[in-house]
C-alpha cells in the first residue's frame, strides 16, 4: 500500500510541475518585431567599437594593404564577416 500511494503522490507532484512550467511559458508576453531585427552598423562604428582601443583612425590606407590587415585583426578582434565588410569600406572606400 505505501508503494502505491507514494507512486501516485510523484505522479501528482510531476503532474502539478508540468503544468506550472507549461503555464508560466503561455504567459510570457511576446517580444515586439522590431527588437528582434539586430541593428546594422557602420563601418565608423565598427572601428570605433572594436580598433579604437587601440589603433587611432588612419586617413588613408592603401585598399591592397588594408584588406590584409583586417583579415588579420579580425580574430583578434573578433569581428564578423559582415563587421570585416563593413570595416573595409570605411577605411578603404
Amino acid at each position: 500500500m505505501k508503494r502505491s500511494s507514494f507512486r501516485a503522490t510523484l505522479l501528482l507532484c510531476s503532474m502539478f510541475f508540468t503544468a506550472t512550467i507549461i503555464r508560466s511559458q503561455q504567459q510570457k508576453p511576446a517580444k515586439p518585431a522590431a527588437s528582434q531585427q539586430p541593428k546594422t552598423k557602420s563601418g565608423e562604428q565598427v572601428f570605433n567599437d572594436n580598433c579604437s582601443r587601440c589603433h587611432t583612425p588612419p586617413m588613408a590606407i592603401s585598399p591592397r594593404i588594408t584588406g590584409t590587415i583586417i583579415m588579420h585583426m579580425r580574430t583578434r578582434a573578433r569581428l564578423s564577416q559582415e563587421d570585416q565588410e563593413r570595416l573595409l569600406k570605411y577605411l578603404a572606400p
